[in-house]
């Protein structure tokens, strides 16, 4: 919890004690910088510009004194809020909820675009006092005369650089343009463009800059660190060091929606738990694959920078930029996601290639920190950390647990001739996972049968993989095996017929041989599978 030297509770900015109830039950002690500053210039009525980083408390800056502003008796909507995402949206709407929660009558709505639009509408003609939403979906509720604005006592512009970096300027100035010209404007943003300031000089009166000083850009409780990797064995990598450190929770960043759903299905056919987020997801998806990752039922999620916006879940032990950023601030709010709430964390970097050795250096200069050069775990290292692993595990049920039954098992084996070290050894690789027992049984097939199946295609082979139906797997993971394993784009895969104990696949006919190498002995999802050509 952050503490302000010069206020020293919510209660000494003038809060009502609904709110102050709320907030301390929520178990804020103290406002942020950006809170001490904004909430008593808002509450006065003037307009504020506030230049603050991301995860600095503004929700709640703007937020505390928008609900001292409604009026509950009267259904209008007075306050409305712009935001980029919709994720930063339904954050927003949610912490404002926590903060109204004593005060009776107060309604606040999210509204976004990839939600059913005749839910929203039901929810305003309800009323609706705080409006919560992305330009393009209030744009939609204006013009279809479901959202009026006529009443609006209060105008927040929500990280208003992304808004604009993401080409909403048009958008904001068609809603402001519906606006009561005698309202209150709260503009917020990480940087103060000449874009801002135009803004700013045009919808404010007479604002007032509160600017929170940046002492650091990353959190000191981040550790760092790059790796040089090969093109086409990202995968390989990743994977490797989720191993080796044991991680059971991590975020994982790419540049495009396209790699975040290549890296979901490759993960997936590792036998990994792993989902996407991105902008072209139905907004059940997206909930439901941040209710799965805030639970801790789903261990890796992958994202893009954009749908990663006001994601707040604090044990991420890591992060993965899978991709480098194209933007540095991305790189700042990326590694921020983890070492929260008093915990370390650590953000690992792939580079690949010349230019992205310039681009490292780049994010060094900018953040002001050193990010560390690490090997690539070998083979080698990830067997000698499962065998510390499993001795520690051995060694811990020796010193509190019963093994009496166990021990009987033991005996038995003992008399029937085998030594107690065969015994110990059979096992630790059944426990290690060593056996052979989840490898997919495949009946053989004649070279015949597989000449009454179609040809691949011009430039195609096809090789056969011994998994089927009887594993319950998908398309998406086999394709996302040979590419994990190989390197090659998933589009540049063809045909894939799965039956009942085995599949096969359609592959570029030139890399037929390498592929078959890479995948020998790999795991789609937790089995073992052989991979053979079909000539």
């Amino acid at each position: 919890m952050r503490r302000i030297t010069d206020i020293n509770s919510f209660e000494e900015l003038g809060i009502k004690y609904e709110i102050q109830k709320a907030v301390k039950e929520i178990g804020y002690e103290s406002p942020t910088a950006i809170q001490e500053k904004t909430i008593p210039i808002l509450i006065r009525g003037a307009d504020v510009i506030g230049h603050s980083q991301t995860g600095s408390g503004k929700t709640a800056a703007f937020g505390i004194p928008a609900l001292m502003a409604v009026n509950p008796s009267h259904r209008a909507t007075q306050i409305l809020v712009l935001c980029p995402t919709r994720e930063l949206a339904v954050q927003s709407c949610g912490e404002i909820r926590k903060f109204a929660k004593y005060m009776h009558g107060i309604r606040t709505i999210p509204v976004y675009g990839g939600q059913p639009i005749d839910r929203q509408i039901r929810e305003l003609k309800s009323g609706a006092h705080i409006v919560i939403g992305t330009p393009g979906r209030i744009i939609d509720h204006i013009e279809r005369h479901t959202l009026r604005l006529n009443h609006i006592k209060m105008v927040v512009l929500d990280e208003a650089d992304e808004m604009l970096n993401m080409g909403f300027r048009e958008d904001i100035e068609k809603i402001l343009s519906f606006v009561p010209e005698k309202r209150q404007t709260a503009l917020f943003s990480a940087t103060m463009s000449e874009e801002i300031l135009a803004i700013t000089h045009k919808y404010q009166t007479e604002p007032q800059l509160v600017k929170t000083k940046q002492k650091q850009l990353t959190v000191s409780s981040v550790e760092q660190y790059y790796y040089e990797v090969p093109r086409g064995k990202k995968t390989e990598v990743l994977c490797r060091l989720i191993e080796v450190n044991n991680t059971k929770r991590s975020m994982v960043f790419c540049n495009t929606k396209r790699q975040v759903d290549e890296l979901v299905a490759q993960l997936n056919a590792r036998g990994l738990s792993a989902e996407g987020l991105h902008g072209d997801m139905k907004q059940a998806s997206r909930n439901s694959v941040m209710a799965q990752f805030k639970s801790g039922s789903l261990e890796i999620l992958v994202a893009t920078d954009v749908a990663a916006r006001g994601i707040d879940v604090d044990d991420v032990e890591c992060v993965f930029n899978y991709d480098i950023p194209l933007d540095m601030e991305y790189y700042v709010h990326r590694i921020g996601r983890t070492g929260r709430a008093g915990k370390e964390g650590k953000a690992h970097m792939f580079v690949t290639g010349g230019r992205q050795y310039a681009l490292l250096k780049e994010i060094q200069k900018y953040t002001k920190s050193t990010i560390i050069h690490r090997a690539v775990p070998s083979l080698a290292e990830i067997s000698a950390k499962k065998s510390d692993d499993l001795k520690i595990k051995v060694l811990n049920i020796l010193k509190t647990d019963n093994l009496k039954a166990e021990l009987e098992v033991v005996d038995k084996l003992l008399i029937d001739g085998y030594t107690s070290s065969e015994v110990a050894a059979v096992l630790i690789r059944i426990i290690s996972g060593g056996d052979n027992e989840n490898e997919a049984l495949s009946p053989v097939y004649m070279p015949d049968e597989y000449s009454r199946m179609p040809k691949a295609g011009k430039g195609m082979a096809r090789i056969k993989l011994s998994i089927g139906k009887t594993s319950k797997i998908a398309a998406k993971h086999i394709v996302g095996a040979i590419a994990g394993a190989s390197g090659i784009p998933g589009g540049e895969i063809g045909k894939i017929e799965i039956f009942d104990y085995f599949t096969i696949a359609d592959i570029p006919a030139h890399m037929r041989d390498e592929i078959v190498s890479a995948m020998r002995n790999i795991k789609i999802n937790g089995k073992t599978t052989n991979v053979e050509p079909i000539k």
